[in-house]
């Protein structure tokens, strides 16, 4: 797709330092909308708008004349032989990623053959004739101006993504890059989605959605943006202390959805190390959680002791009378 084309490019001038003036291209159609002649051909605007940011001129091969990139099919060949032989085995592609990028520096001190020097050295000679980078780098990724729906559901490429509730039926605008989905109001970044590469997928943030779930707090356990939620063992536990403390279940449900709204401003982490201390220290409302989760700040459970304090045994403190205060309401 059109975002691999742009995110190869980038990463190729990274890694080389600069960029050539001129780059050969097989004729594929995220680079080419139509053949004219020989040489002649209409670009892709999305190839065009990176052309345009780095300056680099463009070459593309003959239509069914392998022996002009023939080259290129060898270094494939070179980089599965040796880099692919075994089968790498890694647990994510970022991973394979950085292998491989490993392997190739390391290639760099082999010697060709014919040739007197290493590649690195041989690289640089050809750096001191590219183009120098742009200040800053192409952004790779698509737009698209859409609207948030009623279920605060963005779509973009098939796909639904969530944004907080509060911007539902709002514009917003789309960058989808090859890793993930950000999303935009007014220039301010509300979202932020690993990307689906299916069709027809939904992705929910359950934090989205906590703002409308704190009005109706009944629906709290038939959400469906919080179905697949996976929390730490000490929430369900703190949710059953609040809402044994409070009589009316509601609000003691009411009163755990908030303290998961500060995932609005703090990671998963840092919360669920307050949930777990104030479990054990048996302290159930959404205020005393927030307190556990700054630095420094923490509860003390002490007792107060007459020991060594005898003279404070003679102080009689009388009961309060509480109806003393209606004397107040007198207009």
């Amino acid at each position: 797709s059109t975002e691999f084309v742009w995110e190869g490019h980038i990463r190729a001038f990274e890694y080389f330092g600069g960029v050539p003036w001129r780059i050969s291209y097989d004729n594929a159609k995220t680079l080419v909308t139509k053949i004219l002649g020989i040489h002649k051909r209409v670009l892709a605007r999305n190839f065009q708008q990176l052309e345009s940011h780095y300056l680099f001129d463009h070459h593309f091969c003959t239509i069914r004349r392998g022996n002009e990139k023939g080259i290129v099919e060898g270094a494939v060949k070179y980089v599965r032989l040796n880099f692919m032989v075994p089968v790498p085995q890694v647990g994510s592609l970022e991973e394979l990623n950085k292998r491989l990028l490993v392997n190739c520096r390391e290639d760099l001190e082999r010697k060709l053959r014919g040739k007197g020097a290493t590649k690195s050295q041989l690289l640089m000679e050809d750096k001191a004739h590219f183009r120098p980078l742009p200040a800053s780098s192409f952004d790779a990724c698509l737009k698209q101006s859409t609207t948030a729906t009623s279920l605060s559901l963005v779509r973009f490429d098939t796909n639904d993504y969530s944004v907080p509730s509060e911007y539902a039926h709002h514009p917003v605008m789309v960058k989808g890059y090859i890793d993930r989905v950000d999303f935009y109001h007014r220039d301010k970044l509300i979202a932020t989605h690993k990307r689906l590469w299916g069709k027809e997928g939904v992705v929910f943030n359950p934090v989205h959605y906590l703002a409308v779930l704190e009005g109706k707090p009944g629906a709290l356990d038939h959400a469906r943006p919080l179905e697949d939620w996976q929390l730490h063992e000490s929430f369900p536990l703190l949710r059953r202390r609040m809402e044994g403390v409070e009589k009316n279940n509601g609000e003691g449900t009411r009163e755990y959805i908030k303290t998961l709204r500060l995932l609005e401003k703090h990671p998963i982490s840092r919360l669920t190390r307050a949930v777990k201390k104030a479990v054990r220290m048996e302290i159930y409302t959404r205020d005393a959680v927030a307190q556990l989760l700054y630095p420094g700040k923490d509860f003390r459970l002490t007792t107060f002791s007459l020991v060594g304090r005898e003279h404070l045994k003679r102080v009689q403190v009388a009961q309060t009378d509480l109806s003393a205060y209606r004397e107040l309401m007198v207009a």
